[in-house]
């Protein structure tokens, strides 16, 4: 029964992962790359070096909920990601909630407390295993 529900906890973190990956990768490559009738906006907004900060560290940390995982090449970086995305977004629901932005800001914090699910469980709840390399 423990194992049973230990793969539900485990499948079910990778849906999330996934969907936060591309989220955040989708929002990464908007920030990083945006189209060109939104390039002054988003500079007015935010600046372009915040934006560019943004937009990059949100598209490695989509790399980062998956690509360790999926290796199984230093795992713990995916609860690192995510520990990382927790400070993106909880800043994130700051400047929505400074700005009066209340939809926003509940978005930003609902992601926020996807992003800390992902860090908690990849790092107590259901850690995943490092691969063990065969020595020569």
């Amino acid at each position: 029964a423990a194992r049973t529900l230990f793969r539900i906890l485990n499948i079910a973190l990778w849906i999330l992962q996934f969907l936060l990956a591309a989220l955040f990768l989708w929002h990464g490559q908007l920030m990083a790359f945006p189209p060109a009738d939104m390039l002054a906006m988003i500079n007015e907004n935010i600046g372009e070096g915040l934006r560019m900060l943004i937009g990059f560290a949100e598209i490695l940390a989509a790399a980062g909920l998956i690509l360790p995982g999926l290796t199984r090449i230093l795992p713990g970086l995916t609860a690192l990601a995510a520990a990382g995305l927790m400070i993106v977004m909880s800043s994130a629901t700051a400047l929505h909630l400074f700005r009066g932005e209340t939809a926003s800001a509940i978005s930003a914090f609902v992601i926020f407390l996807l992003v800390t699910a992902v860090a908690y469980a990849r790092w107590k709840a259901a850690p995943i295993a490092a691969r063990r390399f065969a020595r020569a």
